[in-house]
């Protein structure tokens, strides 16, 4: 508390400092003194102190690449200040200066998704929220209603909404595991909802507002243009010809020398013996030599070395496991995660309670366990079979296709999400005495109407006449 009360005074006085400059003339330096000390700026600059100043106090206590995904966050808000300062200094540029205008911003967007790319690690979720989320500070690219943009309030709230999907992950995975990961989620949000949404709301509901009377955003530079072809020479030795005589160049030779010979010129006769059909050495099969031969050339594989291991004694890593039925995972607890990441083929068996699962580019893979804490997560695969023989508060799917859930009467009161993925199938017990499986299929079609001044999503839903 006693920090942000300093940062307050240190800001109060820097604006007292600038106002009282305002004796010199009018120029470049007067124009960003003043654009600085705008209501629209310091209110930013409260932004920056009480909500980013929040995720950034969590983010320390728990360090690494939480710490560092947010520190690529306070540089993108940092940014966008310097960008709002410019904005009453500078005239209203078009799509390729707007461009231009955004490029620091676009630089730490690009950051942040670098930084969720490559092999999946543990603050995954934490990752793809920050990067998702900063999607939303592109409002200022808001350039009026017929460039198919959003209004800059609706773009923060559709942004949050992606960004929403993992950062609930986050919640549910650490709920009852560590409050500071906690903490940093709800801090995540309140900076957009309501901090960033209510900051526009009260100063840029239509965007950002142009200066009338400022430079121009700087052209981007063009590359250098080709240089021209060499000039004919005006002082050449030889005599012109004309066009008709003189002699042909390039493809144009090639097909005067077609044209002037017979089109069979130079054909030999084709005898009987020479046919392919009447040749022993052509004979129209393969023979079992050759094939083996064809087939006994190995494929190079880049597939790494297959693991079934617990790192750390609190993460189980399971890897490249192709075409094994009988893994299994017997001395676990509730604290330990299982990764099962690049297995083909396969089908992992987990005895005991685990607190999540996360199961990752693979294809034609089982997953069997009883129970999990946290959640189960089904992420970038092609046909996988999970069962829950106990409970699981939480499945996810995403990105994935052709996934079978089988459920049991444990497991019904489960949370299943899904993004970006199709053919999920849950297959649940029947209420009859005969305890067969009931199979449901989860739409990935949905409708979209607008209604009562908001959009009304339903699923597709087909009817046979």
């Amino acid at each position: 508390m006693e920090e942000k009360l300093i940062q307050r005074l240190e800001s109060a006085v820097a604006r007292l400092e600038s106002l009282s400059i305002g004796s010199q003339p009018r120029g470049i330096g007067h124009d960003a003194i003043a654009a600085s000390t705008d209501p629209s700026i310091i209110a930013f600059e409260d932004l920056l102190t009480e909500y980013v100043g929040k995720v950034s106090t969590a983010a320390a206590k728990i360090g690494g690449q939480v710490q560092d995904i947010t520190n690529v966050l306070n540089e993108a808000f940092s940014v966008q200040k310097e960008l709002l300062i410019k904005v009453k200094q500078t005239k209203k540029p078009d799509m390729v200066g707007l461009g231009e205008f955004l490029k620091p911003l676009n630089e730490k967007l690009m950051k942040a998704i670098s930084m969720t790319e490559g092999r999946r690690s543990d603050f995954f979720n934490h990752l793809k929220a920050v990067a998702e989320s900063l999607t939303a500070l592109a409002w200022i690219a808001y350039m009026g209603k017929d460039q198919g943009m959003s209004m800059p309030i609706a773009h923060v709230e559709e942004s949050w909404q992606a960004a929403e999907f993992y950062n609930n992950k986050v919640l549910v995975e650490y709920r009852n595991k560590d409050s500071n990961h906690v903490e940093w989620a709800r801090a995540l949000k309140e900076l957009y909802v309501p901090g960033l949404r209510n900051y526009i709301k009260s100063h840029y509901p239509l965007g950002p507002v142009w200066s009338a009377t400022g430079s121009a955003v700087a052209a981007p530079p063009k590359a250098p243009a080709p240089p021209p072809p060499p000039p004919a020479s005006l002082f050449s030795l030889e005599p012109s010809q004309p066009s008709s005589s003189r002699p042909k160049e390039g493809m144009a030779a090639v097909f005067q020398e077609i044209s002037s010979k017979p089109v069979t010129a130079g054909l030999r006769k084709v005898t009987d013996d020479m046919k392919t059909k009447n040749r022993a050495d052509r004979a129209g099969f393969v023979s079992a030599g050759e094939k083996e031969a064809r087939t006994s050339v190995p494929s190079v594989s880049k597939v790494g070395p297959p693991k079934l291991e617990l790192q750390m004694g609190r993460k189980w890593v399971v890897e490249n496991q192709i075409g094994k039925k009988d893994l299994l995972i017997d001395h676990c607890d509730s604290k330990q995660t299982v990764y099962i990441f690049g297995c083909k083929d396969s089908v992992l068996q987990i005895k005991g309670k685990v607190n999540n699962i996360t199961v990752d580019k693979c294809t034609k893979m089982g997953v069997v366990f009883t129970d999990v804490v946290a959640a189960c997560e089904i992420v970038n695969c092609n046909s996988v079979e999970v069962q829950c023989q106990g409970t699981a508060p939480t499945i996810s799917v995403d990105n994935s296709s052709g996934c079978q859930l089988y459920l049991t009467k444990d497991s019904l009161e489960a949370s299943i999400t899904t993004a970006k993925s199709s053919e999920i199938n849950v297959l649940v017990p029947a209420s009859g005495p005969d305890n067969d499986l009931v199979e449901h299929a989860l739409p990935q079609q949905y409708i979209h109407s607008y209604k009562n001044g908001q959009f009304v999503t339903t699923p597709v839903s087909h009817s046979g006449g």
